[in-house]
């Protein structure tokens, strides 16, 4: 019997999602904010595939690129919002263990796609303005499925030691995760076993697939700003940089909260717990509700296709 009850303990079957702990009786506020940015982010990133696979003019590698950012952002944000929501709203904290674990999957995988693709982007942008003339025969359509392919392997690959190691630690201290979501390392802290190979791994995913994306993006647009100073007007170089502009802006949303997100939990003694998962929450649930607002309003051929499209209705 006793060894029966230590095997259930060292490889718990379900762990407790505490949600934000220090705020409970705020939930269902807090669930507002929460519920209204996964309504953008879902609405938003289908508008953007609708209107790129109804509209000819956008079947260019930008937009196909775009597309899989909107994938990426409709499931990241579908992996951690609704069982948020059953927290906040039904008080439903239990998540079974292999559950936590596909969670904790998915949601590190698709950051690290999310952050291939912004470098796809920027390598789209690269040859557009730099090499415009051989655009169309540099990005191919099977390259950008190439591309996007290796996006997705990295991805994958990389992610998948956090899952075999975090499956075969023993987990014999507790199995409450104060967090809303299962947070890789706030998983494998309730390990009782030695967890520097996770911790080494982890750290080194995030600053090798972090730093190298940040220098191939850095390289691409120092080359881009060369490109356009070196045109001959001003209206040329102001419409140049304007195809940029939508990009560097998701750039710094996809870029910033996650570094603020680190930089408080490096050096933010005095911040409570409750303010680092709600930064934690936001920087994944920030960039789906906005990169489909960024690009809806500064592209152009979305702005017209999606007007077209309601004045139709209205006719």
């Amino acid at each position: 019997m006793s060894d029966s009850n230590t095997t259930n303990f060292i490889n718990p079957s379900t762990f407790i999602l505490l949600g934000i702990p220090g705020l409970e009786a705020a939930y269902v506020w807090i669930s507002i904010p929460f519920c209204a940015m996964y309504i953008i982010a879902v609405l938003g990133n289908f508008t953007i595939l609708f209107t790129v696979k109804r509209e000819p003019s956008l079947h260019e590698p930008m937009y196909y690129f775009l597309c899989m950012l909107a994938i990426t952002d409709l499931v990241l944000c579908t992996s951690i919002l609704p069982k948020m929501l059953s927290i906040f709203w039904f008080n439903s904290r239990e998540i079974d263990f292999s559950a936590c674990l596909t969670q904790m999957y998915f949601i590190h995988c698709f950051s690290v796609m999310g952050s291939g693709i912004l470098v796809a982007m920027a390598l789209d942008r690269y040859v557009a303005i730099c090499d415009p003339l051989r655009h169309s025969t540099i990005l191919t359509n099977p390259v950008v499925a190439k591309i996007g392919l290796a996006v997705v392997l990295r991805g994958g690959m990389l992610v998948l030691p956090h899952l075999f190691l975090a499956r075969q630690w023993p987990y014999c201290r507790t199995n409450i995760i104060p967090h809303s979501y299962c947070e890789h390392i706030a998983v494998v802290k309730l390990s009782c076993a030695d967890i520097r190979v996770s911790s080494y791994y982890s750290l080194s995913v995030a600053f090798l697939v972090t730093g190298l994306d940040v220098f191939f993006i850095t390289v691409s647009y120092t080359q881009i700003l060369r490109a356009i100073f070196s045109l001959p007007t001003k209206d040329a170089r102001l419409k140049t940089f304007q195809t940029c502009v939508s990009h560097l802006c998701v750039i710094l949303v996809s870029y910033i909260p996650p570094l603020f997100s680190f930089l408080t939990h490096r050096y933010g003694h005095n911040v409570p717990q409750h303010l680092h998962i709600l930064i934690a929450n936001m920087y994944l649930l920030g960039p789906p509700m906005l990169n489909p607002v960024i690009y809806g309003v500064s592209t152009k051929q979305i702005r017209e296709r999606l007007l077209r499209l309601f004045t139709h209705k209205r006719t």
